[in-house]
């Protein structure tokens, strides 16, 4: 059994420790407010973005655009989503992790839905954001084609438009034939986030439609003079690619505000698990502590009682000799 000290520098480990995580999980908190609130600051210019796109889209819907996939496949089907001419099927993956662990299941559960991907890919191009990831995919010798550094834990719309420009210049080339980015999405905070995994190009014209109000405004712009240099398809592949960045940007922001979640989860769990760890070792501390003054007393009893039979045995001794 362990000592009263043993005990005691135990409990002064586990408060050491204690503190720690408390730490954590008033940090991942203040994170994921922070970036929370700058989601929500540039949120509103990416919503009139995409209005303008769909206004675009329906004052001429006959203009083509790069970034859309040809009418005719359901969601979520691959059959029709190569651009025509287009012969390769490479697929490009960006796949969004964390720099570092305990955030629970986070980041198994995002590597776990790209390897699905990836597994029924013949030949695909991986992007990967996050320490946690590159590690991963580099230890079981997978190409990783960029692997952007700092992102993770710093998620801002320039380090996004540099993701989205590569990714959208790839895609004009037709050296990609589809774009998917699989991440964590914030949903409420809900046990950390669910993993998506969404098909980034090319966009889908029903994705772009109008409520019964905006297609009011739309029927009064077309009624106005309304002139896009050189013409609205070239505007729409230069918007386009700002859309991107804002999705990804989202992306990146739900995938940090996920991973403070999941990690303010991992140490709250920590935290009552340290609780209850004290709680026992108090208890054993209390056990082993009273275990030794009854030892003591019972010493001090025994010694009592015989100092008190040894005098007695000499006073016997004495009364004989006198």
């Amino acid at each position: 059994m362990a000592t009263t000290k043993e005990i005691k520098n135990r409990i002064k480990s586990v408060k050491d420790t204690q503190k720690i995580t408390n730490a954590m999980y008033l940090i991942s908190s203040t994170k994921m407010t922070k970036a929370k609130r700058e989601l929500d600051n540039t949120r509103p210019y990416f919503e009139m973005l995409k209005s303008q796109i769909v206004t675009m889209i329906q004052m001429s819907e006959s203009a083509g655009n790069d970034f859309f996939a040809e009418e005719g496949p359901v969601e979520g089907s691959d059959e029709g989503m190569v651009p025509s001419g287009e012969t390769k099927t490479t697929v490009a993956y960006l796949v969004i992790t964390a720099d570092k662990g305990l955030a629970g299941a986070y980041n198994q559960n995002v590597i776990k839905e790209a390897m699905k991907l990836i597994k029924r890919t013949p030949s695909y191009k991986l992007f990967v954001v996050g320490e946690y990831g590159r590690r991963y995919f580099e230890g079981r010798g997978m190409n990783i084609d960029q692997s952007f550094l700092y992102t993770a834990q710093n998620p801002t719309l320039d380090r996004a438009r540099e993701i989205a420009q590569i990714i959208t210049g790839l895609y004009s080339r037709k050296e990609i034939s589809k774009a998917y980015i699989v991440y964590t999405d914030f949903r409420n905070g809900l046990m950390g986030g669910d993993v998506d995994s969404m098909v980034l190009l090319p966009f889908k014209r029903e994705n772009f439609v109008l409520d019964r109000e905006e297609r009011e405004e739309a029927k009064e712009l077309k009624t106005t003079y309304t002139e896009y240099m050189p013409n609205v398809t070239a505007v729409l592949n230069n918007i386009v690619p700002s859309y991107v960045a804002g999705y990804i940007y989202s992306a990146l922001v739900d995938s940090f505000c996920s991973e403070q979640s999941a990690r303010m989860s991992a140490m709250d769990a920590a935290n009552q698990n340290a609780e209850e760890l004290l709680a026992s070792l108090n208890l054993e501390y209390n056990h082993v502590r009273q275990g030794a003054i009854t030892q003591e007393i019972t010493e001090v009893s025994a010694g009592s009682r015989g100092q008190k039979k040894s005098k007695k045995k000499r006073e016997e001794r004495e009364e004989g000799l006198n």
